[in-house]
């Protein structure tokens, strides 16, 4: 949830009694023009009393301007988002709360909250005499289909006379930002052959043996035991080192997500390109759940969040923070104008990424070879490929997939093609299936590792 900050709207405008009169209403208009007309039609005719007709037709909306401009109270609102990040396709509460920190009442006041049309129409309110020091609050409903950041305000907040011949706007200055992820779905815990139990579903530990010759000290951390301390190192070091006895480390997971605009075709919240992105933040919700050590990459080479070690998110922060900024960044994930995949496979050289999911888009013959090369520096690796040709014409997958597929799993992935309509979780089952009967032996990874992914 998020507060937007509050803002006061003051009664006099400073653009003068000129603003004041540009917020004549039609009303307001057709009675001073009115006006004028009787009293130039008593002067001409010489009718006294068609004079004071015309005289008050004109001083009426002219007084109602005059009393608008000279209000003095002043207003302060403030905006809620309940909750402030949503997934596509359900809805968000805003909260609007307006307080009088004038002395004075309001009349009648009209509210009126700018937001997207992706979100719905702009939504108005009409609030009746707030009481000196009182307060209004008011609420309403956005959705999208579409992920995104959407930016909500400036709330306007428009003063009227009781006779409706004049409205003013004041306009706040505080905007606040509803964040559209994509969907994600629940994955089963389905388990490979060979993995190894523990933490991160693979646990590496190495303990150092007696003797200060063995030991591996490092810097002290708020919390460590004092009892640790390794007194020759902070010696030498000049800062307080502890023992490093133990070194827990997490099983590590690399999503890669293809952006790549000729990887696929279509647009819409049912294209592949969007199944692509919501697989890809699913898989990175149930691995970070999991314990894993996650990082988001995409085909330009550029991981997300990019802290902890290598870009690795989840042992350095709570994996709730985690999976946030992974799905801020998926909301606004459009498609790159890359040909390729070679950017990716450079980040991917280093060869110690652990277990690889990765959602490509149409591949041609060159990008499967790059991709089959992945393959090589990591443990286990399953590949969702896409045929966005398929999603366009709501066919069966095309014989041209089956080959990159072949081209895949004969370099070691677990490769499966995503057809319009299907769910990532019977996806996720088959591919454990898949890994279970094509594989007799267990793919040793990295950092404790053992070719295991739930």
């Amino acid at each position: 949830m998020s507060a937007g900050a509050p803002a006061a709207a003051e009664g006099k405008d400073a653009g003068g009694l000129r603003a004041a009169l540009g917020g004549l209403t039609t009303r307001g208009r057709s009675f001073l023009a009115a006006g004028v007309a009787a009293a130039v039609c008593a002067y001409v005719l010489g009718q006294g009393d068609l004079l004071r007709v015309g005289l008050l037709l004109a001083v009426l909306p002219l007084a109602c301007v005059a009393v608008l401009y000279r209000t003095r109270y002043r207003v302060a609102g403030s905006r809620r988002l309940s909750p402030s990040r949503v997934p596509a396709g359900s809805e968000a509460r805003v909260h609007l709360r307006m307080d009088n920190v004038s002395r004075l009442p309001t009349g009648l006041l009209m509210l009126q909250d700018h937001v997207p049309y992706v979100l719905g129409p702009r939504p108005r309110f009409v609030l009746d005499r707030v009481e000196a020091g009182g307060r209004r609050e008011v609420s309403y409903r956005v959705r999208s289909d579409l992920r995104g950041r959407y930016p909500l305000g400036p709330l306007q907040l428009r003063l009227s006379d009781p006779f409706g011949m004049c409205e003013l706007t004041r306009s706040f200055s505080a905007y606040d930002t509803l964040t559209v992820i994509p969907r994600t779905e629940a994955l089963p815990p389905v388990r490979l052959a060979g993995e190894a139990s523990g933490y991160g579903d693979g646990r590496q530990r190495s303990l150092a043996l007696a003797g200060d010759d063995d030991i591996i000290p490092r810097s002290y951390r708020h919390g460590d035991d004092l009892r640790r301390v390794h007194w020759r190192s902070t010696a030498r070091y000049g800062e307080l080192m502890v023992r490093r006895e133990e070194q827990p480390q997490r099983a590590r997971c690399t999503v890669l997500l293809d952006t790549r605009r000729l990887a696929y075709q279509g647009a819409g919240p049912d294209s592949a390109f969007e199944w692509a992105v919501s697989g890809a933040a699913s898989a990175l919700v149930h691995m970070l759940g999991r314990g894993f050590a996650v990082r988001l990459l995409t085909d330009t080479g550029s991981s997300v969040p990019g802290e902890g070690a290598d870009g690795f998110a989840g042992s350095t922060q709570e994996s709730a923070d985690s999976a946030g900024l992974m799905m801020d960044t998926l909301a606004v994930v459009d498609h790159s104008d890359g040909a390729g995949l070679s950017r990716s496979y450079d980040v991917l050289r280093g060869g110690n990424e652990g277990l690889l999911v990765a959602f490509f888009g149409d591949l041609d013959e060159e990008q499967a070879a790059v991709a089959a090369r992945m393959r090589q520096r990591s443990g286990a690796a399953v590949a969702f490929v896409l045929d966005s040709g398929t999603w366009v014409t709501n066919g069966a997958v095309a014989g041209a997939v089956d080959e990159r597929l072949r081209q895949l799993r004969e370099s070691g992935w677990t490769a499966l093609a995503v057809g319009p309509g299907v769910q990532l979780s019977d996806l996720w089952t088959q591919a454990a299936r898949q890994r279970t009967e094509t594989s007799g032996y267990s793919d040793s990874g990295t950092n404790g590792f053992s070719g295991g992914w739930s």
